[in-house]
């Protein structure tokens, strides 16, 4: 585990990574990663999209120069920029432009958090956005290798969004919003499993 930055914001969602991603099981591939201290958590202080577009991707050649057995994915956390969920959603065809000029198609592949996501035919309300709904605004850089071998263990992969659905149905709003209440006390905390900034 590494990690950089605003350590509030590495903590929170460290925790949300523990409590939601893992503990709700809403990706199964995850919990091994974290186990294996794999994951590499930035906190971007960029206050524009070009700023941050620019750590990203220092953070995809950095990602892309490292041993896989030291750092499997990152999670680019960028709580200045971004916040409102649209202008987010238009950067990502940025951020997907910047991975294929890199020559990134078939090596790594983006992920999207946001504390307001919204699928689209949802209602903002609806809970099932809370499988995608972060802490802060986060872009997550994941190798296609890595996804293809988690698929591979996990026969029914295809499966793992309607899963996620029902059980964001189940927990329903208020169980949500007393998680999300939880990661913010366990980030009043020492960050569970930070290490030294790299």
């Amino acid at each position: 585990m590494s990690s950089t930055g605003n350590s509030t914001a590495v903590a929170e969602t460290l925790a949300w990574l523990d409590r939601a991603v893992i503990g709700l099981n809403l990706c199964p591939f995850a919990r091994a990663v974290r186990v294996k201290a794999q994951i590499r958590c930035v906190v971007s202080e960029a206050r524009d999209p070009e700023a941050l577009l620019g750590t990203l991707c220092d953070e995809i050649r950095l990602l892309l120069a490292t041993d896989v057995a030291q750092c499997e994915t990152t999670l680019l956390v960028h709580p200045q920029v971004l916040t409102d969920f649209g202008d987010y959603n238009d950067f990502l065809d940025v951020a997907e432009a910047a991975l294929d000029s890199m020559g990134c198609a078939g090596v790594l592949q983006l992920a999207s958090f946001h504390p307001d996501y919204q699928f689209a035919g949802t209602d903002a309300d609806d809970v099932t956005n809370a499988t995608n709904r972060s802490p802060y605004p986060t872009l997550h850089l994941l190798r296609e290798a890595s996804i293809d071998r988690a698929v591979a263990a996990f026969p029914d992969a295809a499966e793992i969004y309607e899963v996620n659905l029902r059980t964001m149905e189940s927990l329903g709003s208020a169980g949500w919003q007393e998680l999300r209440e939880q990661c913010r006390r366990d980030a009043a905390g020492p960050p569970t499993g930070a290490g030294t900034a790299g």
